[in-house]
């Protein structure tokens, strides 16, 4: 059996100090960018031009690690520090941008690519919207 973000959120037993919805999007967005990204940079591995593709792999790879740990920070609330949230929701920001940028680049000849920047913006988008919500 599977259990979504919200539901899991909903079933914390104590306050949490964020939005509950901002919060799961935003976990959501983050492990459905992690996955885009190792698959982006999986699929450029196979592509017959991979050296030209060298700085999208890397930064995929990034990317998607920056999102994975983003995830399991926003997933713990016991002693709650606001500044680590901030901290990290900044550097997942970041790692959206410019791997969404460096996507964009290579989007009109690979799919993978375009999908990922997708992801990788959608992401950054509900990072910035958490980060708002937390002032």
């Amino acid at each position: 059996m599977t259990h979504n973000t919200s539901e899991l959120l909903e079933a914390y037993p104590a306050s949490i100090n964020l939005d509950r919805d901002l919060l799961a999007k935003c976990i959501a967005a983050c492990i459905e960018c992690a996955q885009a990204c190792t698959a982006c940079a999986d699929a450029c591995l196979s592509e017959e031009m991979v050296a030209d593709l060298r700085k999208c792999i890397r930064t995929d790879l990034d990317c998607a690690d920056l999102c994975e740990t983003t995830a399991r920070v926003l997933s713990r609330h016991t002693g709650y520090d606001a500044s680590i949230t901030r901290a990290v929701l900044t550097a997942c920001m970041t790692a959206c941008r410019s791997c969404a940028e460096e996507c964009e680049a290579h989007a009109s000849m690979h799919e993978h690519c375009r999908l990922c920047a997708e992801a990788c913006r959608a992401c950054e988008q509900a990072c910035e919207a958490l980060l708002a919500a937390i002032g």
